[in-house]
């Protein structure tokens, strides 16, 4: 695996094991960073299990990652990358699934810090807290490279395509999960979220030299298997438990349940794509 260009190769290690008491700055932040250091703690208390399913909340089911997974054909000792990790369970579940054809090791990027100490603590992966923006990897030094759910919660969102372009090697494979937005207007709009039409996102990745080998709506794909939901529920429920008074708590249920309708309702579409750097 390459390492990142400063040499660091983990996020920090001296902040508490868990979350601030105080209320998040935004909902983004309840989501992604106090929710996600909370929820090592769950898997902590209920058995490593449960860690993967956990770790995937809000990153695609089993059955998308292995559509991805398919199409990248990671091989031998092949540099991969997960851009926007969360809590690393993608990677761990594409680490668990490839080892008969892959003898690599992630490299994870996260923006927020304590979900990216939580995802090192709990897979043990090579964890940089980075924006995607500005990902510390020296160029054409990616073979392969993922980025789930994380466009439309970027602020530049050409700066993240070029910087994906810029690690990855020509012919380097790269999977894109995408809340996408159709073209009626949203009824809520869930803080910190700009949803790309589809159009935007084909002009994207054309722009910054991808070509676009394959894609599918997700909702095409079977659902969790009942194991990998039972285990994300219990992990739901230790939170809302333990954590159910929190303002965290509340925000992050306030964006997933926006989220919820939105795509129940079908204004944003999960939309996978595999595509190759030129």
């Amino acid at each position: 695996m390459s390492a990142p260009e400063d040499g660091t190769d983990s996020a920090p290690d001296s902040a508490p094991d868990s979350a601030p008491d105080s209320a998040p700055d935004s909902a983004m932040e309840a989501e992604f960073d106090t929710v996600a250091a909370w929820t090592e703690e769950a898997v902590e208390a209920l058995g490593r299990d449960h860690a993967i399913p956990a770790a995937c909340r809000g990153s695609g089911s089993p059955a998308d990652l292995a559509w991805l997974a398919r199409g990248l054909d990671l091989r031998d000792d092949e540099t991969f990358l997960d851009a926007g990790a969360g809590l690393g369970g993608p990677a761990a579940w594409l680490a668990d699934h490839v080892t008969d054809r892959w003898r690599g090791r992630p490299l994870l990027t996260e923006p927020m810090v304590h979900a990216a100490r939580s995802a090192r603590r709990l897979f043990g992966f090579p964890t940089v807290a980075a924006v995607s923006e500005e990902l510390p990897v020296r160029s054409d030094s990616v073979d392969v490279a993922w980025s789930l759910g994380v466009l439309c919660v970027t602020p530049s969102r050409d700066a993240m395509v070029a910087e994906l372009r810029r690690v990855l090697r020509p012919q380097g494979r790269l999977g894109l999960l995408v809340l996408e937005r159709g073209e009626a207007p949203l009824p809520e709009q869930p803080e910190g979220n700009d949803f790309p039409t589809r159009e935007e996102l084909d002009d994207l990745l054309g722009d910054a030299g991808f070509h676009v080998d394959d894609e599918i709506d997700a909702a095409r794909l079977p659902g969790a298997p009942s194991a990998w939901s039972e285990r994300a529920d219990r992990v739901e429920e230790h939170l809302r438990r333990h954590h159910g008074e929190h303002p965290a708590w509340h925000a992050a249920q306030e964006q997933e349940r926006v989220m919820g309708r939105l795509l129940r309702e079908r204004y944003i579409v999960t939309r996978l794509l595999r595509a190759t750097a030129r």
